[in-house]
């Protein structure tokens, strides 16, 4: 696999599922089995937001030559997917949220995996 493409696929889900908090975070909430309300929809909101500043970043960068700035990148993509993994699965094993929540689990440990490969196994294709 290519960072590229692992950006892209990045950039699509994090749009899709960014748009829909952001526009109807009540729904996309309730399907996890969880009581929307003000607050939550409120922080679902902030939520999608943040995955829509991911989407842009990791379509915009997808092309970026090989540098310091695309390392950092990388490595906070990394950081950010590890810890949504720890967090979503605690949630899911916790019973917090219904059986959709696994895939949520599972979104989270792909790109841990899939950016972590490109941070400490492909790193030749990393450096300058």
């Amino acid at each position: 696999m290519k960072l590229k493409a692992l950006m892209i696929v990045n950039a699509v889900v994090s749009a899709v599922f960014g748009i829909a908090f952001v526009l109807v975070p009540g729904r996309v909430i309730s399907l996890y089995d969880v009581q929307p309300n003000p607050p939550l929809e409120y922080v679902g909101q902030l939520f999608g937001s943040a995955l829509i500043a991911f989407a842009i970043l990791t379509w915009l960068a997808r092309n970026a030559p090989d540098s310091a700035a695309r390392r950092a990148i990388v490595l906070a993509l990394l950081v950010s997917f590890a810890v949504g993994f720890v967090v979503s699965l605690i949630g899911q094993l916790g019973g917090v949220v219904n059986a959709l929540g696994w895939s949520t689990v599972v979104i989270y440990l792909v790109f841990t995996l899939g950016y972590g490969y490109f941070q400490f196994v492909k790193r030749s294709d990393q450096q300058p």
